[in-house]
C-alpha cells in the first residue's frame, strides 16, 4: 500500500488555502493546516491554531512531512503588522521550521512583479522572502501569482462591495492589464509542485491578459452599476488618507504595474488545461 502524501500548510484559513486544503482532502493527502484564526477542519486534517507560529507546540507533528505549503503574507501595512514582519521574518521562521521538522519540501506564494529590481516596499519583502528560501538548501518552488479569483477572492469580493454601492471607481485610464487565473487551476498547480517544479521560480498566471476596464465591465455586467474613472492623483490621495479606501497604495502600485507573466511556460510544464477568466466572466461562471 502507497503511504499518503502528508503536506503541511500554513496560513489555513485563508482564501487560497480554504481551496486548496478541500482540494488535498479530496485527494487523500494527510494534511496538518497551520493558522492563527480557528478554521474548519476536513478529513485526514490535523488542525493546529497558533498565533505566534511557535515550534515547539507542533514541530512533532510535522516530522518528515513532504512538503510545506506556505501561504501566510500580508498586502496592507498597518502600524502593528508590516511587511518585513509578516512576508520576509515570519518566512524565515518558517524555512528553519521546515529544516528542524526534516521537511522535504517548500512551496511559497510570492508575487507576480516580485524581482531584484524592484523599488516597491510589498515587492521587497517578497523577494527577500524567496532569498531566504532559495539560500535554505531545501528543494522549493517559488511561484509568482497574478490575481487569484474565485468565490470569497478579495479582488472579487471588493468590486462586488462597490457593485452594491452602485458604482465601481476605475483609477486612471484603466488600460493598464491583469492577467487572473481561477483558484481551482491554483490548488492543481500547487499540488503538482509538491512532486515536480523543484527548484524552480514560476509565474502563477491564466491565459487571459486583459484591461482593467474590460474586466471590471464584465465583472459588472447584468448589473445597474455606473463605472466611474478618477484621476491617479485622486485614487492614491484616497489610499494615503482613508484606510477603508477602495484600493490600497501598493494595490494601485500593482495594477497600474502591467505586470505580465509567462503562462506558456506554466501550460506546458503542467499536465493542466487552463480555464479562461474571460469565458467564466462572460457566462457569468466565475463565482
Amino acid at each position: 500500500m502507497v503511504k499518503p502524501l502528508k503536506i503541511v500548510v500554513t496560513g489555513a484559513s485563508g482564501f487560497i488555502a480554504k481551496n486548496l486544503r478541500k482540494y488535498l482532502s479530496e485527494n487523500n493527502v494527510e494534511l496538518i493546516s497551520i493558522s492563527r484564526n480557528d478554521f474548519k477542519n476536513f478529513k485526514c486534517e490535523t488542525k493546529i491554531i497558533s498565533k505566534n507560529y511557535k515550534e515547539k507546540n507542533f514541530l512533532k507533528k510535522l516530522q518528515n512531512s513532504d512538503a510545506l505549503i506556505h501561504l501566510v503574507g500580508i498586502g496592507k501595512q498597518s502600524v502593528n503588522t508590516d511587511y518585513d514582519m509578516i512576508n520576509t521574518e515570519l518566512t524565515a521562521h518558517i524555512v528553519n521550521l521546515s529544516k528542524k521538522a526534516k521537511i522535504k519540501k517548500i512551496i511559497f506564494l510570492s508575487g507576480l512583479g516580485v524581482s531584484s529590481n524592484t523599488s516597491l516596499g510589498y515587492f521587497i519583502s517578497k523577494y527577500n522572502a524567496e532569498k531566504q528560501i532559495i539560500d535554505s538548501g531545501l528543494d522549493f518552488t517559488i511561484f509568482r501569482p497574478s490575481y487569484i479569483v474565485g468565490k470569497d477572492d478579495l479582488f472579487s469580493k471588493n468590486l462586488k462591495k462597490q457593485i452594491k454601492s452602485g458604482e465601481i471607481i476605475i483609477p486612471g485610464s484603466g488600460n493598464y492589464s491583469i492577467q487572473p487565473i481561477h483558484v481551482s487551476d491554483v490548488v492543481k498547480v500547487i499540488f503538482e509542485s509538491v512532486s515536480k517544479f523543484n527548484n524552480k521560480t514560476i509565474d502563477l498566471v491564466g491565459p487571459d491578459y486583459v484591461t482593467f476596464e474590460k474586466y471590471v465591465k464584465l465583472f459588472s455586467k447584468g448589473t445597474k452599476t455606473k463605472i466611474r474613472k478618477i484621476k491617479l492623483e485622486e485614487a492614491y490621495h484616497n489610499a494615503i488618507i482613508n484606510s477603508k479606501s477602495n484600493f490600497g497604495i501598493d494595490d494601485l502600485n500593482i495594477l497600474i504595474g502591467n505586470f505580465k507573466g509567462n503562462h506558456k511556460r506554466l501550460s506546458k510544464i503542467s499536465d493542466i488545461e487552463f480555464k479562461s477568466v474571460l469565458k467564466l466572466l462572460q457566462s457569468g461562471r466565475l463565482l
